[in-house]
């Protein structure tokens, strides 16, 4: 489909409620599906679907096909076969195919929303942003990080920016999550804003307690900082944490260095 013929319902501004995400490390039925027509709505036909698709598997085409009919079916039958996180890989691959002689960009903006509208209605807890895929959390995961990267580069302080996106990467690794990193690289931002504000080199656990939070957030600030330590410094073996746990320091941490920020420079 061109980016001309926009469905209705985007031009309208009608969709259904996100789904929960019960999608992550997986690519089902309805996932698949999902990415092989919306490949085939941007003018992917099946040649172009199966080389692109071969590519990204490191397969070889079978000689044996040559009809379109034919050809579709290998793409369903590869696409089937493949294993979760290549769908993905194809996804990323897909989008730089929709851009090729399109320097405008709208068809790849096209294709990016489409396909995060599609995966907000299958629960997918992935997002395409700027042709990557990210793992897309709860909207406060989503509008912490957001918002803590921008607020970070403003403030000139782009080591603890670089450090939240470093946590979103890690989070976002295919095909297994780098939790441990994420947490590690989030606590890492918070505790370069804390020391900036603090104009000192102390560790975020002897900073917490001059800064400037109200009773009793200073109190559970220092559990999350104990447990953020726990868990992404000192493992304890068969205890790794888990991708929510990950997702809540990541999204607390971010919003706490956003009011650091906000909260020095109204002083």
């Amino acid at each position: 489909m061109h980016d001309g013929n926009t469905p209705f319902s985007a031009r309208f501004g009608f969709h259904g409620p996100d789904a929960e995400i019960t999608i992550r490390e997986d690519a089902p039925e309805e996932v698949r599906s999902a990415v092989a027509m919306l490949g085939y709505a941007f003018d992917q036909g099946p040649g172009s679907m199966r080389d692109l698709l071969c590519e990204v598997l490191l397969k070889r085409p079978d000689p044996g096909n040559w009809s379109p009919g034919n050809i579709e079916n290998e793409v369903h039958r590869l696409i089937d076969d493949a294993p979760w996180y290549r769908i993905y890989d194809f996804v990323e691959r897909l989008y730089l195919e929709v851009g090729k002689g399109d320097f405008s960009g709208d068809r790849q903006r096209s294709f990016e929303d489409r396909l995060n509208r599609s995966f907000r209605e299958l629960g997918v807890g992935w997002e395409l942003d700027q042709g990557k895929l990210v793992a897309r959390g709860s909207q406060a995961f989503t509008l912490a990080t957001r918002d803590a990267v921008a607020v970070m580069q403003s403030a000139g302080m782009p080591t603890a920016a670089q450090e939240i996106h470093e946590s979103l990467r890690d989070i976002s690794r295919r095909p297994t999550a780098d939790v441990t990193g994420a947490i590690q690289h989030a606590m890492a931002s918070l505790e370069c804003v804390a020391r900036e504000i603090d104009g000192s080199t102390d560790t975020l656990g002897k900073i917490i307690g001059r800064l400037s939070f109200p009773p009793p957030l200073d109190v559970a600030l220092h559990k999350l900082w104990g447990f953020a330590s726990e868990q992404g410094r000192h493992i304890v073996e068969g205890r790794e944490p888990s991708f929510e746990e990950a997702e809540l320091i990541v999204t607390i941490a971010s919003a706490t260095g956003v009011y650091l920020l906000r909260h020095h420079q109204r002083a």
